[in-house]
């Protein structure tokens, strides 16, 4: 087990290398950079030229745009290493700022909307392959189907909608009621986004937990059908110890290994909820950084992003090991 933490160790480390120069490539390819953005938008609100011209040359200095990337990257990387993400162009404010006021938001609401999927899909994924073909069975096919097919920002908009036409809601978005958006925390504060959280865990769990409800039944109807559960019936053990015992340890694997990749997967996919909600979280600032060519902000969100994707399929490894027996990491 050392070996394996330590082999899995170097290669988060090989990746987080790779994401990190293959991130500052991809935000530099586009055509232009964030003082030609900077220059536009100066113009568009008829700046005087020779203060735009002191304006780009600032910023130019400040940031050293003037640079190679390779030269740019290299200070980057190496202050991202010694913990400092660098400044947002757009915000003038540290990147690690801006990110902080979002992140522990939306690494919550992610962490929540897993609980929400784990909960909803495995319980209603055993039902249906406990009883294949039954009343139950087909409905919850059918809105698995439903939930798979309907994307989760049109979810959301017919939500807005519904609320609006039909119980006459004047502010549905967002996470908090107005009072309480820049007031500080306190116990009001947190009851009142209880009371908006589960409608956001709704619409972005959704999709997740229709999908994860059909690999569920895929999966224990497979599981049931092997030969070690026919044995186990000849035993006569009870169907609770055949399902939950022998049956669900074996079935819930796949489920298991993929939380390490829904969990970066939940916060990039609700990027578009969190606009149509105007939601506080991470997705829009990330948008809102690749639009302006902002690549520090956006370079340093994609490292946390995939830094939260291997940790996560770390973890997902030695939860499979801790259920299935039959894992072995050392040969």
């Amino acid at each position: 087990m050392r070996t394996y933490i330590l082999q899995r160790f170097i290669q988060m480390i090989i990746v987080m290398a790779v994401v990190m120069l293959v991130s500052f490539i991809i935000v530099e390819l586009p055509p232009g950079d964030f003082l030609t953005t900077l220059r536009e938008q100066l113009t568009e609100q008829n700046v005087d030229p020779k203060v735009i011209d002191s304006t780009v040359e600032m910023y130019r200095a400040r940031y050293g745009l003037g640079e190679n990337w390779f030269i740019r990257f290299g200070k980057w990387a190496w202050s991202l290493m010694k913990g400092d993400m660098g400044y947002s162009m757009q915000h003038n404010r540290p990147a690690s700022e801006l990110m902080g006021e979002r992140l522990s938001l939306t690494i919550w609401i992610s962490i929540a909307t897993l609980i929400f999927m784990f909960v909803v899909a495995v319980p209603i994924g055993m039902l249906s392959a406990i009883r294949q073909y039954s009343a139950w069975d087909h409905s919850f096919t059918f809105l698995a189907l439903l939930g798979v097919s309907v994307p989760s920002f049109i979810t959301a908009l017919v939500f807005l909608l519904l609320s609006v036409t039909l119980l006459g809601a004047t502010t549905v978005a967002g996470l908090f009621s107005p009072e309480y958006v820049t007031a500080d925390w306190s116990w009001a504060k947190f009851v009142d986004m209880l009371k908006h959280v589960w409608i956001i865990l709704f619409i972005v769990g959704l999709g997740d937990t229709a999908s994860t409800i059909r690999v569920m039944r895929a999966r224990m109807l497979d599981t049931l059908g092997e030969p070690y559960i026919d044995t186990a019936r000849m035993k006569g053990l009870s169907g609770a110890k055949i399902y939950f015992r022998h049956a669900l340890r074996v079935a819930i694997n796949p489920i298991i290994s993929s939380i390490g990749l829904r969990f970066p997967q939940i916060i990039s996919g609700s990027t578009i909820v969190a606009i149509v909600l105007t939601l506080p979280l991470i997705g829009p600032l990330l948008l809102d950084a690749l639009l302006g060519e902002d690549v520090y902000l956006a370079c340093s969100i994609l490292v946390v992003l995939t830094l939260a994707l291997v940790i996560g399929n770390f973890l997902a490894d030695l939860a499979l090991a801790w259920l299935d027996p039959r894992i072995r990491f050392e040969s």
